[in-house]
């Protein structure tokens, strides 16, 4: 049974401060319809720009994950990316009056426990997971961080760090499937070395940091006018240094929690591949920098196993979604100027089409009548109107609608194509159809030779009746 997509039933608020910014801000959850995906809304900006939680789109490692589309950031966004796939929640639309994810307690749990509050909803498409095909490395030799993600039929994550402190030493940790994240690793706290939280707090770099909300791991020797200080800044009474060598604001939940922490930012860094996974990813001394290269280095082997899958085979004798009389009740066109006969499969994001080539057509008497090529112009037609039923589907009444193709680019024709041959046409959505406007890639093949290739947009508009 395949595992559907799922969002959540309503709006959900969260309001805390910015880590680094000290900003206050509020974060609100909103349910997304199929495909969408997880995306961030500036609500404070004019035009309230849209950010995709997309890896491409990062700008920022160096004090979490800062993403940037559209003119507008969005910082510190790997502790929500991690609740979200924690909770295996597909499609959500995150909207924020600030620059910063509120950090909260410095985990995953409050986003967890407002989402979960909210109940889920499944919808209709099956979720789309990308299987891990085979060893996938990633190393950073002078940092000594190193990744692999591994074929599993699961979701599992394995993460050691060491930062050569005598307090930390090396801890582990795990998870054996995604499904234990809200109990073993969601609560799991961000740290720091007490060095690095006073440099960061002589540079004003953490405006909204709070010893509730991160584990202080005290990495060199102190004394208690320094402590008296921290204590000030702070608005404590006093600080010490607790028997696990770390300051005493706090106990830990787990004698990992670390290492359990590292585990979850790499979780939510690695949502921004796009794609639900299955492997196991096993990291050594994982960060930010490397989780991003990582996850850059698995969403260019899904982009290239995606155009593998449009090599499978046109079967013949496979039963046709639309054949040639449904085609013509959707689409406008016909003889000679249909250039489609069949509808392989159709779904909200994609569709496959057939057009047999064949030596009757009128138009070999013109087109090179003693060396016969099926013109470039019209495999292009045949793959806008391909397209064109992707399009059309998306209302109920197709046939009192016109498809107008607004642009085409990156058209590339790389194999002629002749009498006998039948093109396999692939349209896939480059983004959500708006307001009438949908942009697709469309690949055309006969066999396993990619014969013509372009990048469309279209818009479909309605006419009286059936004139068109």
């Amino acid at each position: 049974m395949n595992v559907k997509q799922r969002t959540i039933k309503a709006p959900v608020s969260v309001s805390g401060t910015g880590l680094h910014t000290g900003e206050s801000v509020t974060m609100t959850f909103h349910p997304a319809e199929e495909d969408h995906g997880y995306k961030f809304r500036r609500v404070d900006l004019p035009g309230q720009p849209i950010i995709d939680a997309d890896v491409d789109n990062v700008t920022d490692t160096s004090r979490g994950t800062t993403i940037t589309q559209n003119g507008a950031s969005v910082s510190t966004i790997e502790h929500v990316l991690a609740a979200l796939v924690g909770l295996e929640v597909d499609n959500v639309l995150i909207d924020l009056d600030g620059p910063e994810t509120p950090i909260m307690d410095g985990s995953s749990i409050k986003f967890i426990d407002a989402i979960t509050n909210t109940g889920f909803e499944d919808q209709e498409a099956d979720k789309e997971y990308f299987h891990i095909p085979y060893n996938i490395h990633y190393t950073e030799p002078d940092r000594k961080v190193e990744m692999v993600a591994m074929p599993l039929d699961d979701y599992r994550f394995t993460c050691m760090v060491d930062y050569n402190s005598h307090v930390l030493g090396s801890q582990h940790a795990s998870i054996s499937t995604i499904s234990e994240f809200v109990k073993e690793i969601a609560s799991c706290r961000t740290f720091c070395f007490l060095h690095e939280l006073e440099m960061l707090l002589q540079h004003d770099l953490i405006k909204g940091g709070d010893l509730n909300n991160a584990i202080v791991v005290v990495d060199k020797d102190v004394d208690e006018e320094e402590l008296a200080h921290l204590a000030k800044i702070f608005n404590r009474k006093d600080i010490k240094v607790a028997p696990q060598g770390i300051l005493n604001n706090i106990d830990l939940r787990y004698q990992n929690e670390p290492a359990r922490h590292k585990l979850l930012d790499m979780i939510g860094d690695l949502a921004l591949v796009g794609t639900p996974l299955k492997g196991h990813i096993m990291a050594a001394r994982p960060g930010h920098a490397a989780n991003v290269a990582f996850a850059k280095k698995i969403k260019a082997l899904i982009k290239k196993d995606k155009g593998k899958r449009r090599l499978k085979k046109y079967d013949p004798n496979a039963t046709p979604v639309l054949d040639t009389v449904d085609i013509m009740a959707i689409l406008p066109h016909r003889q000679p100027f249909l250039m489609i006969d069949k509808i392989m499969e159709l779904s909200k994001t994609h569709v496959i089409g057939i057009k047999n080539v064949t030596m009757n057509e009128e138009l070999f008497r013109g087109h090179f009548p003693e060396a016969p090529i099926f013109p470039g112009v019209l495999q292009i037609e045949g793959m806008v109107q391909t397209g064109g039923i992707l399009v059309l589907k998306t209302v109920p009444d197709p046939e009192n609608y016109l498809t107008l193709f607004l642009k085409i680019e990156n058209a590339r024709f790389k194999s002629k194509v002749v009498p006998g041959d039948t093109i396999v046409y692939y349209c896939d959505l480059t983004s959500p159809i708006r307001r009438g406007i949908a942009q697709m890639k469309g690949i055309g093949m006969v066999g396993d030779r990619v014969v013509v290739e372009a990048e469309l947009m279209a818009q479909i508009v309605k006419v009286k009746g059936n004139e068109a």
